[in-house]
């Protein structure tokens, strides 16, 4: 089974909306767009060359769809290793409106997008990578489908956003794989899925009759 990996740009709070540009999508009244661009530098740009070199398919949804097919044929491959991996990726969209998809390579899902999910991890071919796609994201972490989370960690807050986990995610265990600092302070951490969530407890045990007796003994020996 090959594995589903999300990659996402995120901020202290938990927002992970529009982080590109202003006008990427500003649902909501959201008027923080571009976020990510003050702290974005050399680091992390090989940092993405190199989680995005080897091959890879790309699931996405309906708007980081379009924006995508808008700008990413139009980069010459040659000068860009990222351009590279995107246009020789097979796209997968899921979408209930979308009819016709005119970049190449692109295949809409139709049905049930867990079901259809699944049936693609099962398939044979490289690692399925998830960008952007805030609404997609939350159906994959309902649904337990996302095998990696490769974060990259703005030192912001925004306050208000669509948020990376939100109402509707189950409860899971991740692993920690990986983890750098930028010099602009973003945290880049890979975690991958790990069982189930771990309890426990820290509370004092309630002392018994005997144990309370016993050390009322050992105060009146002193």
């Amino acid at each position: 089974m090959r594995k589903l990996i999300v990659l996402t740009f995120v901020s202290l709070d938990g927002v992970m909306q529009a982080p590109g540009g202003p006008e990427e999508d500003p649902t909501g009244g959201f008027k923080h767009g571009g976020w990510v661009a003050g702290y974005f530098d050399d680091f992390l740009g090989k940092v993405m060359v190199g989680q995005m070199s080897k091959p890879f398919d790309l699931l996405l949804g309906r708007k980081t769809y379009e924006i995508f097919a808008a700008h990413w044929p139009y980069v010459q491959t040659t000068e860009d290793p990222i351009a590279t991996g995107i246009n020789n990726a097979r796209k997968y969209v899921a979408s209930k409106t979308v009819t016709k998809l005119d970049w190449s390579n692109s295949e809409l899902i139709k049905g049930d997008v867990a079901k259809e999910v699944k049936k693609l991890k099962e398939q044979d071919g490289p690692e399925i990578q998830v960008h952007g796609s805030g609404n997609l994201i939350q159906t994959l972490l309902k649904n337990d489908l996302v095998d990696e989370l490769r974060l990259k960690t703005f030192p912001i807050t925004l306050g208000r956003g669509k948020r990376l986990f939100a109402e509707g995610a189950i409860p899971v265990g991740f692993k920690l794989l990986k983890s750098e600092i930028s010099p602009n302070g973003v945290v880049v951490a890979t975690y991958a899925r790990a069982g189930e969530v771990k309890t426990g407890s820290f509370a004092l045990e309630v002392p018994t009759e005997a144990e309370l007796a016993r050390r009322k003994r050992l105060t009146e020996g002193k």
